[in-house]
């Protein structure tokens, strides 16, 4: 660092140049970090931001970097997936250059999630990059701004911090032989694989897709690896369901636990959605019980599994009800399920 560096320092502090005092503070900062003084960077950025942990909030930050909350909830995935995210893991935290990674798979698999749980995991901060003021209905402006927020993330004090979430890339990365203005769709996909050529070493970058084939093959060879998030067999979601009413179910003491009866239900449907899904549904069954009525949830449960509406009592012993999971099903009488079963009026 130069004494010129110190002075500038001073001068913008007395000339009350916010912004410039605050431009050279973060370059001090980040000279200390580059040299192995990360306690007394990290001290230097909580005087700015006036918290314990550096979030960028100034004006080139606050609109493109979105600071994401992180949860503890329990994050169920099948083996294979777990094992690649293991992976993850351990290629950051040996710093060997591995820092790009692809999520890809259909909605509700988990990728969003997953990257909260390996931020968690390795201690960091997720930042994601919002979409909505990076994307200009001037395409030319997008590749403007697609630059700009890849400057920042180069130039982030403590980056190894962090881990940047590029949620749902595709926005901004489709083929560019498969878009209606090559030219200018070409340009803003030209961008980004410069500007992933050049990413900071230090730097973590976790990208989603659900439209991995339309995405441009030259920018999926940029990442280091990409997991695969559809490889859910039903046996996985059976277990995933059970975790997640479980966890749930801790909130609710009031409603009556039939693992055997939800577990049905789930089989009962033509295809079982994906975990992301089957939480919602969860969710939302549980939440709008009837809190004096123990089992109302399974039957809200079993109706969003099948489109909105109940089948009938004789769908329903087709598909391997009994007579009393039915009553519980529909609020029929057992007596009434069995006159109507045996074609009686």
């Amino acid at each position: 660092m130069k004494k010129a560096d110190v002075l500038d320092l001073i001068k913008y502090h007395f000339e009350d140049k916010e912004a410039e005092f605050r431009s050279q503070a973060i370059t001090i900062a980040r000279y200390f970090d580059k040299t192995g003084d990360s306690q007394l960077a990290q001290y230097i950025m909580g005087i700015i931001s006036q918290s314990d942990r550096f979030v960028p909030q100034g004006e080139d930050y606050s609109d493109s970097l979105t600071l994401v909350k992180l949860n503890t909830e329990p994050l169920p995935l099948p083996t294979t997936i777990m094992n690649d995210l293991k992976g993850i893991i351990n290629a950051v935290n040996h710093n060997i250059g591995i820092n790009k990674f692809l999520f890809v798979g259909s909605p509700g698999t988990g990728k969003t999630e997953s990257a909260k749980q390996i931020a968690r995991l390795l201690n960091r901060e997720l930042l994601m990059v919002d979409f909505s003021h990076l994307v200009d209905s001037k395409l030319g402006q997008t590749a403007k701004n697609l630059t700009n927020i890849f400057n920042e993330i180069n130039q982030l004090p403590l980056l190894k911090r962090y881990i940047i979430l590029f949620d749902e890339i595709d926005t901004i990365a489709l083929d560019r032989i498969n878009q209606n203005d090559i030219r200018e769709m070409g340009r803003v996909t030209s961008t980004f694989l410069k500007a992933l050529d050049n990413l900071s070493n230090e730097a973590v970058i976790i990208a989603t897709t659900n439209l991995y084939k339309n995405l441009d093959k030259a920018l999926v060879r940029r990442f280091d690896a990409t997991i695969d998030f559809d490889r859910y067999s039903d046996d996985d979601k059976f277990e995933i369901a059970e975790v997640i009413l479980n966890h749930f179910l801790k909130q609710f003491k009031y409603v009556a636990r039939d693992m055997r009866l939800f577990k049905k239900i789930i089989k009962s449907s033509k295809k079982i959605p994906n975990p992301g899904d089957l939480k919602n549904i969860i969710k939302t069954s549980l939440a709008f019980s009837d809190n004096k009525a123990p089992y109302d949830y399974l039957k809200r449960f079993l109706k969003n599994m099948h489109g909105g509406t109940i089948p009938t009592v004789d769908k329903l012993h087709k598909l391997g009800f009994t007579v009393r999971e039915i009553e519980i099903l529909t609020g029929i009488s057992k007596s009434s399920v069995s006159r109507e079963l045996n074609g009686e009026k």
